[in-house]
C-alpha cells in the first residue's frame, strides 16, 4: 500500500539496532548468562525477571509476560505508536524513514503541515480576544482565562476567507490548506474557510503538534460540533482530545476519565480533574482504548444515563475486551438524567464529582447487567443465551484472571458447574508458553527455526508440503523462504514480519519456548522433527489415493505413486 514504510527499511533498521544497548540506556541490565537481566520497567518487582537476549534480539518479563523486539520496547516503554517507534530508531541511526509510493501518511506530514495548523489556532486564538460575541460567550460558559489558554481555544468569525487571506498566498498554499481541510471547496471551484462563528478547540497529537480542530456552534445552529474531517494529520478513530494536556500535569496517569465533548474537558479541568479526554465525533474505538492503557491502569467511562448514553458505554465496553491485559481495569459512570459533565461539576463541585468515580461500576458488574437486561434466565433458553453471548465476548479478553473471574460469575448466574470448562494450571516449568500452547511437531519446528534461523540451510525444500492438511504448514515454509532469501535474519526482524498477524502471538509464545535441546543435537532435532511433518503428508497423500482407488481408476502416475508410498511405509 502506498504511504507504508518498506519492510526493507523495518528489517535493517532492526538490524542496525542493539536491543541490549538500547533497554541499558533506559533500563540498567546486568549480564546474567548468555542473557541480561533487570527488574521489568513495565511492572513493579523486587526480584529481577526481565531478560534481554542478545542472540533473539528479543525481551521477555517472565513475572508479566512483556516482550517484544526493539520497536516493540520503544512503543511500551516511550509510550509511542509503531510508526513514531520506527521514527525514533531511524533518528538514532540518522536515517530517514521512507516511504512506498513517495506518499506520507498522516505522523509523516511536512513540517508545514504542522506549521500552518498552528498558525491557524493562533488566528482563532487572536480572533478570540477581539470579538465581543464569542467573549460574551466563553464568560457565560464559566471559562477562565487559565483555562482558555491551556487549551489554546479560540474562535472563528463569520467569514469567508479569514484563513485564505491569512494563510494562503499561492496556489500550492490553497490546495494545503483544502487537503488541511482549513478550507472547503464548492462544486463551482470556490474556495471558503471550513469553520465559521464558532469556539474552536485545537485537537493536538500526543507530542503537542495541532492536528485538527472542533468548533462549538455559538448559537442555535447546527451541526451542535462540527469535527476537522480526515486528513492526512487527523484520524479521529485514533486520537483523542485532552490527552496531551492530561499528560503533561504528571508523568504516569493513575486514571484517564472518558467523557463525550469538548467543553466536559475544558470544565473538569478548570475545577482540578485533569484526567479527561474525549472522543472526537466518534464512537470510543479499540485504538483509543489501547492508547489510554499505555498511560494509565485505570480508564473510566462517563456517560448519560439515558439510552444512548448506555448504548454508548456497551460499544466501549466491546472495543476495550481485546485490551484487558492483566494490571489494567475499565471502569463506568452513569451521571443523572439531564447532566453532563460540564453542568454536574459546576453543580456539586470536585469532590462530589470525584466521588462518583471512586464508585464507579466495574466492568464485570456492566458486562452482567447490559446482557442480563435483555435476557430472562428464569428458563433454560435464556440461559443458553446468556451463556452463549457472555463466553463470546469474555473469550476475547487476553487477561487470564479477567478470563476465570467473568467465567465463573457466568457459571454462578446460569447454574453450571466451572470444572469442566477451565484450562489446566500452567505448571513454572517453561513461563513463556502456557499449557494452551501445546508443543506439536508443527510448533516444535517453527520454535526452532524461529529460534535459530541457521536451521533453514539445513532444511530440505519441500514446496510440496504446502498441500498437506497441516495447521502452520505456510508459516514453516514461509519462515523457510523468507531465511534462505534474506539470511542472517535475526529472531526479533522474523517475528516483525508478522506484526499485527493473528499469527503474531503464537510465534511470539514458539520464540520464547525454552526447547531444553542441546546446542551440538539441534541440527538432529530439527530434522527429525521436520521428517515427522514429511511422514504426516505421507500418510495424508496415501490415504487420499486410498480413497481414491475405491471410488475410481487410479492414473498410472498415482499407481506408481501408490506402490512407493505403500513401500516406503511398509519397510519404516
Amino acid at each position: 500500500m502506498a504511504g507504508q514504510i518498506p519492510r526493507p527499511f523495518i528489517d535493517d533498521l532492526l538490524a542496525r539496532t542493539d536491543i541490549v544497548e538500547l533497554i541499558d540506556q533506559r533500563v540498567p541490565l546486568k549480564k546474567a548468562g548468555k542473557n541480561y537481566a533487570a527488574c521489568c520497567p513495565f511492572h513493579s518487582e523486587k526480584s529481577p525477571s526481565f531478560t534481554v537476549s542478545a542472540d533473539k534480539q528479543f525481551y521477555h518479563c517472565f513475572g508479566c509476560g512483556a516482550h517484544g523486539n526493539a520497536i516493540s520496547f520503544m512503543m511500551a516503554f516511550e509510550q509511542l505508536e509503531f510508526v513514531e517507534a520506527i521514527e525514533e530508531l531511524a533518528k538514532m541511526h540518522h536515517l530517514e524513514v521512507p516511504r512506498e509510493g513517495g506518499q506520507k501518511p498522516y505522523l509523516q506530514a511536512s513540517a508545514d503541515d504542522y506549521s500552518q495548523m498552528e498558525k491557524a489556532a493562533k488566528i482563532y486564538q487572536q480572533q478570540l480576544e477581539q470579538n465581543e460575541n464569542a467573549q460574551a460567550y466563553v464568560a457565560k460558559r464559566g471559562l477562565a482565562e487559565q483555562t482558555i489558554r491551556k487549551y489554546g481555544i479560540g474562535y472563528a468569525p463569520d467569514s469567508w476567507d479569514l484563513l485564505l487571506k491569512q494563510l494562503a498566498t499561492t496556489r500550492q498554499g490553497r490546495d494545503q490548506l483544502f487537503e488541511l481541510k482549513l478550507t472547503n471547496r464548492n462544486d463551482n471551484g470556490r474556495e471558503y474557510d471550513f469553520f465559521r462563528d464558532r469556539l474552536m478547540f485545537p485537537i493536538r497529537d500526543k507530542r503537542g503538534r495541532v492536528i485538527g480542530f472542533g468548533g462549538r456552534v455559538l448559537g442555535d445552529g447546527t451541526p451542535k460540533y462540527l469535527n476537522s474531517p480526515e486528513t492526512r494529520l487527523f484520524h479521529k478513530g485514533r486520537e483523542l482530545y485532552g490527552l496531551y494536556e492530561a499528560r503533561q500535569q504528571q508523568e504516569r496517569l493513575a486514571m484517564l476519565l472518558v467523557v463525550e465533548g469538548y467543553m466536559d474537558v475544558v470544565a473538569l479541568s478548570q475545577f482540578g480533574i485533569e484526567f479527561a479526554v474525549a472522543c472526537l465525533g466518534t464512537a470510543t474505538t479499540g485504538d483509543h482504548m489501547q492508547t489510554m492503557f499505555r498511560y494509565t491502569p485505570t480508564v473510566v467511562c462517563c456517560y448519560d444515563g439515558d439510552r444512548a448514553g448506555r448504548d454508548a458505554a456497551w460499544r466501549a465496553l466491546q472495543s476495550a475486551l481485546p485490551y484487558l491485559k492483566d494490571g489494567v481495569e475499565l471502569k463506568f459512570v452513569f451521571l443523572p438524567d439531564g447532566e453532563d459533565p460540564d453542568t454536574l461539576v459546576r453543580k456539586e463541585g470536585k469532590e462530589s464529582f470525584v466521588t462518583r468515580l471512586q464508585h464507579a461500576l466495574p466492568l464485570s458488574n456492566y458486562l452482567f447487567e447490559h446482557l442480563l437486561a435483555d435476557i430472562d434466565v428464569s428458563s433454560d433458553a435464556g440461559k443458553s443465551a446468556l451463556w452463549n453471548r457472555a463466553n463470546e465476548m469474555i473469550l476475547q479478553i487476553p487477561s487470564e484472571f479477567y478470563r476465570e473471574t467473568l467465567l465463573d460469575r457466568l457459571a454462578n448466574l446460569v447454574g453450571r458447574p466451572r470444572s469442566n470448562q477451565s484450562q489446566p494450571k500452567t505448571t513454572k516449568t517453561s513461563p513463556a508458553v502456557s499449557t494452551a500452547t501445546k508443543i506439536t511437531p508443527m510448533r516444535r519446528a517453527i520454535a526452532l527455526l524461529l529460534q535459530h534461523p541457521a536451521l533453514a540451510t539445513v532444511m530440505p525444500e519441500a514446496p510440496e508440503l504446502a498441500q498437506a492438511n497441516l495447521p502452520g504448514i505456510e508459516i514453516l515454509l514461509t519462515l523457510q523462504q523468507k531465511l534462505l532469501q534474506q539470511p542472517g535474519l535475526t529472531t526479533a526482524q522474523l517475528l516483525e514480519h508478522w506484526r499485527g498477524a493473528v499469527e503474531y502471538n503464537i510465534l511470539s509464545k514458539l520464540a520464547l519456548w525454552e526447547h531444553q535441546v542441546a546446542e551440538e543435537q539441534l541440527t538432529a532435532d530439527f530434522l527429525d522433527t521436520f521428517r515427522a511433518l514429511e511422514d504426516q503428508y505421507l500418510q495424508q497423500r496415501l490415504e487420499a489415493l486410498q480413497r481414491k482407488d475405491q471410488l475410481t481408476k487410479l492414473s498410472l502416475a498415482e499407481r506408481q505413486e501408490y506402490a512407493m508410498l505403500l513401500k516406503a511405509f511398509k519397510t519404516k
